[in-house]
Parts: structure tokens; sequence; C-alpha cells
């Protein structure tokens, strides 16, 4: 009697069959990261810095090069976007599988730039916060923008919302001490401007 052979149906569980839902949302991210580069350069953003000088890191925020290279003291702001986004995401959609989230944070973020670069913020900015000379991220600083809040996403995936909000008052106490600026107070600057404020981040 011929022994039954097994099976050579692969489970519907394995990794096989689970790698085309798994690429999907990086896939869709890599999408929008490549949208949101075309866009940007669409509305007249450079590529990178005029200055011709490709820079992982600026760290003097008076530099022209600052927001013009792939980070800056910046950055760190928009890794604080991915804190807050992370936030955001498990408390609306936490059924949502991780990867699916990240991408949903960053694509808000890439709608982040694209309007942050449109005139109207553009000039929003120079009116009424330090940056009297800003004149728009280029493609490359942008897209770098994008890269640190989804690392910042995943940080704070990883902390738990306890150290998340440790870490973003760290942060933001570091930047205060630093550049004179921070995530909360740009945002203050940017809707309801304190010439005193301003005075103080300027060194007046």
């Amino acid at each position: 009697m011929t022994a039954p052979q097994p099976s050579r149906t692969p489970p519907s569980g394995n990794a096989a069959s689970r790698i085309p839902g798994a690429l999907a949302p990086w896939l869709m991210m890599s999408l929008i990261l490549a949208a949101t580069a075309i866009e940007l350069h669409y509305q007249g953003r450079l590529w990178r810095s005029a200055s011709g000088r490709l820079l992982l890191w600026v760290g003097d925020v008076w530099s022209s090069e600052n927001s013009q290279q792939l980070f800056d003291p910046y950055s760190f702001t928009h890794v604080l976007h991915g804190f807050v986004l992370c936030g955001l995401a498990a408390w609306a959609v936490p059924r949502w599988p991780l990867a699916w989230r990240l991408c949903l944070a960053i694509a808000l973020e890439a709608a982040w730039e694209i309007i942050e670069n449109t005139p109207f913020i553009i000039d929003r900015y120079r009116q009424a916060t330090i940056a009297a000379g800003y004149e728009g991220d280029t493609v490359i600083n942008s897209l770098g923008d994008v890269l640190a809040c989804g690392a910042g996403f995943l940080i704070a995936q990883r902390l738990g919302w306890r150290w998340s909000l440790a870490v973003f008052i760290a942060i933001e106490l570091a930047l205060l001490i630093w550049i004179r600026d921070s995530l909360l107070l740009n945002v203050l600057m940017l809707v309801y401007p304190f010439p005193q404020v301003k005075a103080w981040q300027m060194g007046s």
C-alpha cells in the first residue's frame, strides 16, 4: 500500500502568499515620494541647492544652505511630525497594519511639503518668522524632511507614548537652546507671531 504523499499546495498563510500585500505599502510610499518630487519641481523648486553643492547635513540655520541640503537642524522638527502622526494614526486607524499607518504619515507629510512650498506659505514664513530670506526648500531637502518624519514615526512606534512624549519635550527644549526655534514655536509664529519672540530668536 502506497503511503499518502504530502500536499504540495502551499498553505494560504505562508510567506510567498504574503509578499504582494507586504510590498504594497512600501511601493505606495515610493510612489508618493516620486510624485512629491515631481510636483515640487513643477512648483518651481530646485532639485538641489543653487550653489551646486550636495551635502547630507548643514548645521547652520543662518547659512544659505539651510533648507537646501538633505538634512539640517529643522529636520528634527520633522522627526517630531512623525511622533505626532504616529499618535494620531494609532488613535484614528488602530486596526491598520503598521506599514499602512506609516504610509498614511508619509502621505500627510508629503502633502505638507507641497503646501509649505507654495508662495503663500513661503511669504508667511518670511514675514512672520526668523526666515526672512527663505525662498522655499529644494526638492532634496523636502524629501529629507519626509524621510525624517518617517523615522520619527518608527521611533515613536518603538518607544510608546510615554517615552515619545518625553523625547518630544527633550527635542523641543534642545532646539530652543540650539537654534532658538522648535516645532511648537514655529507653528505659533506662523499662526500668531509675537514681535518679542521674533526679536529673541534673532538675538536682539
